[in-house]
């Protein structure tokens, strides 16, 4: 817990210790169990309970939110009932004890999912978390025009890579160019809007924990999640960019559609899904942009010598992520343009 200055301070606090029903002396081991790039995660098991737990600590927000980790916590608690998330027990995101936002939750298990064996699973998953009824105005952020609110993140991303002398002139014309055609593309496209949920926003397959066909399925880690269309959920769950991401997989046109019936199928009338399949492809090429400015701003980011958060694996994807081979393939499959 060194890496967090003024964490072992922390769970010492009266507050917290309180709060998670812990005895007044620290007994038990926080060990640490993953690190994303804007939070670390440590399990620990309560020496009363004698349950697992996960410690959360929030390290930067994506969404330039100041109460990153309550807007995770309120997702959260608004999921509950879908039996498909984690539960929330304790946040603090003051700041007045700890420089970062601090979750409890409890701690789930499973494994990542696996795109050629889980696909139905996650269908199921997703179907009945999007099937939560979200009032309007429970504290989610909705965007207006989501697609335009993807362009305009991208292009908040890419103008770091497009900034920094580090880039490489190619790469910075060929994403240009692949912007370009994003911003003709939604010109193009007609948007709607229909069923509103919460959605995660974030569906790489580390984030599924899969237990099989007659167990609970869970999708965890909810930093970025918007009021908003399951179409796009869909878009970025299925999108190059995502499937790739902690795996070597691009899914083919029959693969996303048979996925699509079965989500449909999961459904089974929960809402409407009439016109969901459309809406769905006008997402995925817009996601795999947002992909692949996130990638490009990230590697940035990662030649600085004080990043807190620094993963091996996460620096190889971005190299991948900008190879001349992947952003032409890109623009092939989704924009039949050549970068």
């Amino acid at each position: 817990m060194n890496r967090i200055g003024g964490l072992e301070e922390y769970i010492k606090l009266a507050v917290y210790r309180n709060a998670m029903e812990l005895p007044d002396e620290v007994s038990e081991e926080y060990r640490l169990l993953a690190q994303g790039e804007y939070n670390i995660n440590y399990i620990f098991t309560h020496p009363v309970s004698g349950k697992d737990f996960l410690l959360r600590v929030n390290c930067g927000s994506q969404m330039h939110l100041e109460n990153q980790i309550e807007y995770e916590y309120r997702a959260l608690r608004l999921l509950q009932d879908s039996g498909r998330t984690p539960k929330v027990y304790y946040v603090d995101g003051s700041l007045e004890n700890l420089d970062h936002g601090v979750l409890v939750m409890e701690y789930l298990p499973g494994s990542s999912l696996d795109y050629r064996k889980d696909m139905r699973l996650a269908a199921q998953c997703l179907a009945d978390i999007h099937s939560v009824p979200i009032s309007e105005g429970l504290g989610l952020l909705s965007p207006e025009n989501p697609l335009k609110a993807i362009l305009q993140e991208c292009e908040e991303m890419v103008k770091v890579y497009m900034d920094s002398h580090l880039g490489s002139k190619e790469t910075k014309k060929k994403i240009r160019k692949l912007m370009d055609k994003g911003w003709e593309k939604l010109n193009r496209t007609e948007t709607h809007k229909g069923y509103q949920c919460c959605i995660n926003t974030e569906l790489n397959s580390t984030n599924f924990l899969i237990n099989g066909k007659d167990k609970k399925n869970y999708l965890i880690d909810w930093e970025k999640p918007l009021y908003g269309d399951p179409a796009q959920d869909l878009g970025h769950f299925l999108a190059p960019t995502t499937t790739f991401w902690k795996t070597d997989v691009i899914l083919s046109p029959q693969e996303t559609e048979e996925f699509l019936e079965e989500y449909i199928e999961a459904v089974d009338g929960r809402f409407c899904t009439d016109g969901l399949k459309e809406k769905v492809y006008a997402y995925i090429p817009i996601t795999c942009l947002r992909g692949v400015t996130w990638c490009a701003m990230a590697w940035v980011e990662y030649q600085q010598p004080d990043k807190l958060i620094f993963n091996e694996s996460t620096y190889k994807k971005l190299e991948s992520y900008l190879s001349y081979e992947f952003l032409d393939r890109i623009s092939r499959d989704y924009f039949r343009q050549e970068a």
